[in-house]
């Protein structure tokens, strides 16, 4: 029976590139239909563990996890999972915006053709749709068939967050997803995060400590590999327990 409330469930877990280990016994859960946000210093660790929520650290030679990572009550590294279907479930958006070098309908459409979904019909809805989840439809609608590579970058980001949305994850990991854009660009990204929590669970990771307050209601804190401090986001800004994330907060170091 699963928690209905917590969709990930992060035990133990420590993560190593070859001999170096990035992560030390992170244990956390994560709410379903919420925005986590994971900070701290550069190098910390919370890109690592973002990665390890998909399995995109597989693709790394020579690392190694060790304690669990139960998504939806299933162990995601038992050896039956495919990481393939755990990345359909778990989508993943990237610091810097990187459409494809293809039309704006080929960019959303991509996975899904890949999954098996050919319909033309099917395809433009699907396509309708996730634009509209990314707040993007209005401005490209128009264009579909013109290249990704020739829209700004917020609209390449916005694009991008479409494009995982396509394969209709549950869950929605962001890597410092406004850290290249503009401030027009980045509030029209935090208001779409506040949009799509109603429907997915979303993780992300940012250095900037007023977006993780004005965007997510828990925050981990990391440092050197640990979690220092996981609470909710109003706790950790404005009342946090341990000196260190205080320490962080008010710029005395990081």
């Amino acid at each position: 029976m699963v928690e209905n409330n917590q969709i990930i469930k992060v035990r133990r877990v420590n993560f190593f590139y070859g001999n170096f280990k990035a992560l030390t016994d992170v244990t956390m859960d994560v709410e379903r239909n919420k925005v986590t946000a994971l900070i701290g210093p550069s190098g910390c660790g919370k890109s690592t563990l973002l990665r390890l929520f998909n399995r995109m650290n597989d693709l790394i030679d020579g690392t190694r996890v060790e304690g669990n990572i139960l998504f939806d009550g299933q162990d995601i590294y038992a050896p039956e999972v495919d990481p393939v279907d755990v990345r359909r479930r778990i989508g993943m958006v990237f610091q810097k915006p990187n459409p494809f070098p293809k039309s704006i309908f080929n960019n959303v459409t991509y996975a899904p053709k890949l999954s098996g979904i050919t319909g033309k019909i099917d395809l433009e809805y699907l396509v309708e749709k996730s634009l509209k989840q990314a707040v993007l439809w209005d401005e490209v609608k128009d264009i579909l068939d013109t290249s990704a590579m020739t829209l700004s970058g917020g609209q390449q980001q916005r694009l991008c967050i479409a494009r995982a949305l396509a394969m209709k994850p549950d869950v929605l990991l962001m890597d410092e997803p406004t850290s290249a854009l503009d401030p027009i660009s980045t509030a029209k990204i935090e208001e779409l995060i506040d949009e799509l929590k109603n429907s997915f669970t979303i993780i992300i990771v940012t250095h900037n400590m007023q977006q993780a307050a004005r965007v997510s209601s828990q925050t981990g804190f990391f440092y050197l590999g640990k979690l220092i401090e996981y609470n909710a986001t109003d706790k950790i800004f404005t009342n946090p327990d341990m000196k260190q994330t205080e320490d962080y907060i008010t710029g005395r170091f990081g």
